[in-house]
């Protein structure tokens, strides 16, 4: 059963998916915790971004706030990786900082993938036949969104593309009682090349092959299609596409297709370009970025995740 409670019962989950204008309200910050972070280490290709430690979480998180960014998506760095039973530990101490520092009116998304736990650096499990094991990816999965949604976390956010993935994740949580907790899907996610910097601060770069048996094709259009319709049907609640501004002709009919909210990630190769523009004089940041933004909005986007979001005043976004 849809759930239309789990967009409506807090303010800032309204705003986020809210159809008319667009302001500060409907950003989403990542941020990089990093369990064996000593210090914060800026990520260079993505102005204003660093890894952080668990303290460092906790400050930057004050200042975001206080610069009027009300949705976070947490992407937790352990120190240990493993391919089984993962130790969702500092992801839960990670969320906790992000609670207490943050207060009620934030709310915290925590991506809900294996890439950063993995020696592997894949969204997936493998047996030994070396073919992936999609009933242990799944159960791994599901383990770490109720870590999450135990530990305090407002809603998850699924980015392997494995298939079944939401509708495994929407059972385990209804069947844990956190029937509420919003699942944000990344329902139409293709095997890019722009998402170097991400796997950089992330530590999640796939150290043999790549993601193109689990992930879209840039080529199709109707797989593309398809993915989010299914992520609908599974019970996810907000859906989205990445790279954002590669994937606009997708944002409006995936939401007609779906009657969901679609949002688009505005990846880290994306960001990145801008600040490379910039940097050689041959764009103003600011102004691009806000660009970017509106056009992704213009697209049909509900709500958009960019580096940027905390810089929303600065360049010239309404805060509400």
């Amino acid at each position: 059963m849809k759930r239309l409670q789990r967009t409506k019962s807090r303010a800032a989950l309204r705003d986020l998916v809210a159809e008319i204008g667009f302001s500060q309200s409907q950003l989403i910050q990542p941020l990089f915790a990093v369990e064996d972070a000593a210090e914060a280490r800026p990520v260079d290709t993505l102005p204003g971004n660093a890894t952080l430690s668990l303290a460092q979480l906790g400050t930057q998180v004050e200042r975001d706030v206080e610069a009027g960014v009300r949705h976070f998506l947490l992407f937790p760095v352990p120190r240990q990786k493993d391919e089984r039973n993962f130790d969702p530990s500092f992801a839960a101490a990670a969320i906790g900082e992000l609670r207490r520092r943050a207060g009620r009116e934030a709310v915290i998304w925590v991506d809900t993938c294996l890439c950063s736990h993995t020696h592997t650096g894949h969204c997936a499990l493998f047996g030994a036949d070396a073919r992936q094991d999609l009933p242990a990816t799944l159960a791994e999965l599901n383990r770490l969104a109720l870590a999450y949604a135990g530990a305090g976390s407002d809603g998850i956010s699924p980015s392997d593309m494995n298939d079944g993935r939401v509708a495994s994740l929407r059972a385990a949580l209804d069947a844990a009682g956190f029937d509420l907790t919003p699942i944000m899907s990344y329902s139409s996610k293709f095997a890019s090349n722009f998402y170097g910097p991400f796997r950089q601060a992330a530590q999640s770069s796939p150290q043999f092959g790549d993601r193109r048996g689990y992930q879209l094709d840039v080529r199709s259009r109707r797989d593309a299609l398809a993915a989010s319709v299914r992520c609908a049907e599974e019970g996810a609640d907000l859906l989205m596409v990445k790279p954002g501004m590669s994937s606009i002709d997708l944002i409006a009919p995936i939401a007609e297709a779906t009657g969901r909210p679609v949002g688009a990630y505005q990846v880290s190769g994306e960001y990145a370009s801008l600040a490379f523009l910039a940097r050689e004089g041959l764009a103003d940041f600011d102004a691009a970025l806000l660009e970017t933004w509106f056009v992704l909005r213009r697209a049909g986007a509900s709500f958009i995740i960019t580096y940027g979001a905390r810089d929303a005043r600065r360049v010239g976004l309404a805060a509400h």
